[in-house]
């Protein structure tokens, strides 16, 4: 049955039509009803001669700029016949109906255009920026790194596109980012893997494109799909992407690089977590050092060229540097090597990677330092290891990660006890652990904030104790109080039992680490914080990736804290050129020491100090500590 046309419906679909186009359609026929009306009233007051006062008939410019008067201003004529007051009258009531409209179109066309500015939905015209996809917890210590990063630049830019709303992103920035400084942060809201989205955030332009992991299941799916929306955007080729981009789960590992190309810096987060824990459990005070050496207020790691120091062996480069710490070379198409063997010659091309307080206090000492007192040096062989008792507190999916790299460290005939709230796909986890050799591993199903249990569970037999997050069972907050809960439990027993056992812990939020420090924990994690640093790092310089892998390779030098009564004299004044030196003869790098002494005084960075000038005067203790580049900890 076909339902007939009227005329009435034709005009109201068009008019229906009309209204849709847009406050600017709109506006453009006001205007032109406006005309239309002034000319008709123009044209009949020149016709008819019925302008007021003695002269009937006037020209039409002047008849027509009075009835635009009318028209814009409106208002009842009082002078000139009833013909003309008419025909004023009807121009004016036009007029009051264009100007009210008007008024109306514009008020809700800056409402739209506000709305749509608080939306975020403008695109941003930047050069130079740095651009974070995805929206996710670890986003404020990313801002607050790269805000340290570009302190020294006037006009710094971080643009963040997430699926949040634009002012709900700006508020949590601000109760989260301390100070943002000279750098302004600037949020859009949407999808990073719709085109059309990251056109907004103008990543062909920018200086480097953060992908940090989204909250949620199946994050790398996300962080490789974004991968692939940000190297497929039309750029310039000569100018390709810096992208890094963090991914959890090894599998995800070799398809995140096909998504992201050349482009791409991956990073590998899961196992960077799971070696710091493994390696930190077993060493106090090595979170500091790692945090010290991947934060920009700290001293960090740099790359540069030193021409002077060609054909001169990595052994006596070591002492021509008084302000910042020589650690590896960098040789052109080769991987990074921290701590290479001493004799290694420098040759033309080749970089070197330094630890210094900002790239400007790299200063080359024509003269190498020399070392004040060489008779305190003497070389001690460490004890030989022995098997080792570690108690894991609390379950997640590094647990088995965990226990893997432990069985690179630990002696043979060592024990691993997991204790914790394991639901049935944590069990299951535990059943399938990657091969071990050097351990054997067995569970109990327990409530870790049980003083009873923990009693039950004779915590000063073991070793070191590992306090891992419940993060996969409960919301940030109330995992970090769990893990609260049961520091405060294990230092008690401490205190009690007069035992000495190491406690590392995971936290999931850097502000409750300043609650647990008055549980007097040997080291903190804080994961999301620590795989910040090492994105902001590699953002501000792409050839660092290669060199934290180098850092956190099982395989290459690793950091470690080793006694200094092993390396010197204890109770003897020495500068650390002598220290470096001690350490030189073992074929290692010393960057920094650690004193026992203020082990547990967070205002002195826990005793820690990294890369101190060559020249300064220490003596050390019984159990101090020299921070060392080497292959083992023996």
């Amino acid at each position: 049955m076909t339902t007939r046309v009227t005329l009435r419906d034709r005009f109201r679909y068009r008019f229906d039509n009309l209204m849709s186009r847009g406050t600017g359609a709109l506006i453009g026929w006001l205007a032109l009803l406006s005309l239309f009306l002034v000319l008709v009233s123009a044209a009949m007051i020149s016709a008819l001669g019925i302008f007021p006062g003695e002269e009937s008939t006037v020209p039409f410019s002047q008849a027509a700029w009075q009835s635009l008067g009318l028209t814009m201003d409106p208002g009842l004529p009082e002078e000139g016949g009833w013909d003309y007051r008419l025909l004023m009258t009807v121009v004016a009531i036009g007029g009051l109906f264009i100007t009210s409209t008007l008024i109306g179109l514009l008020t809700s066309g800056i409402e739209e255009k506000f709305d749509n500015l608080r939306k975020g939905r403008s695109r941003v015209i930047e050069s130079g920026h740095t651009v974070i996809l995805g929206w996710s917890q670890s986003v404020f210590a990313i801002i607050s790194e790269l805000v340290e990063a570009k302190a020294n630049q006037r006009r710094a830019c971080i643009v963040i596109l997430g699926d949040k709303d634009k002012v709900e992103m700006e508020d949590e920035i601000r109760a989260n980012v301390r100070s943002t400084a000279n750098t302004r942060v600037v949020c859009r809201t949407g999808n990073p893997i719709e085109f059309e989205d990251l056109a907004l955030v103008s990543p062909q332009s920018a200086r480097a494109v953060i992908i940090p992991s989204p909250e949620g299941e199946d994050p790398d799916s996300q962080v490789i799909k974004t991968l692939m929306a940000v190297t497929h955007l039309p750029h310039d080729p000569k100018a390709p992407h810096h992208i890094v981009a963090e991914i959890r789960d090894p599998k995800n590992q070799t398809v995140a690089r096909l998504a992201g190309g050349a482009e791409a810096e991956i990073i590998l987060t899961g196992d960077l977590i799971a070696r710091v824990v493994a390696q930190t459990c077993r060493q106090s005070g090595l979170s500091v050092v790692y945090v010290e050496l991947l934060n920009f207020s700290g001293d960090e790691f740099y790359i540069a060229e030193v021409p002077a120091l060609r054909g001169k062996t990595f052994g006596e480069a070591l002492g021509h540097f008084e302000k910042c710490a020589l650690a590896g070379i960098q040789r052109k198409n080769a991987a990074p090597q921290l701590s290479p063997p001493m004799d290694t010659r420098l040759a033309q091309g080749d970089q070197l990677i330094l630890i210094a307080a900002d790239d400007d206090r790299i200063e080359f000492s024509p003269g190498p330092g020399s070392p004040q007192n060489p008779t305190a040096i003497e070389l001690r062989e460490p004890a030989k290891p022995t098997p080792e008792q570690t108690l894991i507190l609390g379950w997640n999916w590094r647990g088995p990660r965990i226990i893997a790299e432990l069985d690179a460290y630990v002696a043979p005939g060592s024990s691993v006890l997991v204790a914790a709230e394991l639901s049935e796909g944590e069990a299951d986890l535990l059943e399938h652990l990657p091969p071990i050799k050097n351990q054997t591993v067995t569970a109990r199903q327990v409530d870790i904030t049980d003083r009873g249990v923990l009693d039950s569970l004779n915590v000063p037999a073991f070793k070191h104790v590992i306090v891992l997050s419940c993060f996969e069972r409960l919301e940030p907050q109330r995992a970090d109080a769990v893990t609260l809960i049961t520091l405060l439990h294990l230092r008690d027993i401490a205190e009690k039992t007069n035992a000495r056992f190491s406690i590392v812990s995971e936290m999931l939020d850097v502000k409750n680490r300043a609650l647990a420090e008055v549980t007097k924990v040997d080291d903190f994690i804080v994961s999301d914080k620590l795989v910040s640093m090492m994105l902001a790092q590699v953002s501000e310089t792409k050839a660092l990736n290669a060199v934290f892998a180098d850092l956190f390779d099982p395989e290459g030098a690793e950091v470690y804290l080793k006694l200094a009564k092993n390396y010197l004299h204890t109770g003897e004044p020495v500068n650390f050129y002598t220290v470096v030196e001690a350490a030189r003869r073992r074929n290692e790098v010393a960057i920094g020491y650690k004193r026992f002494s203020e082990s547990q005084d967070g205002s002195r960075s826990y005793g820690v100090r990294i890369n101190p000038a060559k020249s300064e005067q220490i003596v050390f203790e019984e159990w101090d500590r020299i921070v060392v580049l080497a292959d083992s900890s023996t």
